[in-house]
């Protein structure tokens, strides 16, 4: 049984609503045990990030970049960096802003260099956009033209639900996506360095 452990922060419910979305993507998957952690909670105790095999990254887009709360869940980490116990995990990210662009390319970065100086394996979102295809835009995968990660949209004050079917059906994708990767990768616990080991 591979693990996964999907990190977000969400101030208004939006990007916990994509999360429970890119969860029951990745639960569909033979093999797979995804669960949702709250990045707050984790700043606490990072060292639990060792029982996983793989993290979703989770964010709002706050003036370009992760949220408050997150960021300190990422700082929280360096202890795990200087042995770099968290080595040859998967990772992958996802963020909602309330316009279709808001800069959600630069949290997404801040995302994947966290990753990297983990030493982590980066999967992105291989979704082509389905409106191309004829698929009505506000219903198509992908619409908002991510690799990086996911992105999604929630219109400033909405609801934390009120997002377009595209954007929860993309979430599902991702992670499912995720979830495949790694079980064609395998788990990754077993090639830590043995110096993080001993550590």
């Amino acid at each position: 049984m591979k693990t996964i452990a999907i990190i977000y922060h969400s101030a208004h419910g939006h990007t916990a609503h994509i999360a429970r979305h890119v969860l029951e993507g990745a639960q569909g998957v033979s093999g797979i045990h995804a669960e949702l952690r709250q990045a707050e909670d984790l700043a606490h105790a990072p060292d639990s990030l060792l029982h996983y095999d793989g993290f979703i990254l989770g964010s709002p887009t706050y003036l370009g970049g992760v949220s408050g709360p997150f960021k300190t869940f990422m700082d929280a980490t360096g202890r795990l960096w200087k042995t770099q116990q968290l080595k040859n995990k998967l990772a992958a990210g996802f963020t909602v802003s309330s316009l279709p662009a808001g800069d959600k390319q630069s949290t997404l970065l801040s995302m994947w260099v966290f990753a990297m100086q983990h030493g982590m394996v980066w999967v992105g979102n291989p979704i082509l956009p389905e409106q191309h295809t004829g698929v009505p835009y506000d219903e198509a995968a992908n619409r908002l033209g991510s690799w990086s990660g996911l992105m999604a949209q929630a219109g400033h004050g909405a609801a934390a639900d009120a997002f377009v079917p595209g954007d929860t059906k993309t979430a599902r994708m991702f992670g499912r996506h995720f979830a495949e990767t790694l079980q064609r990768l395998g788990g990754v616990a077993a090639h830590q360095p043995a110096e993080a080991v001993a550590a």
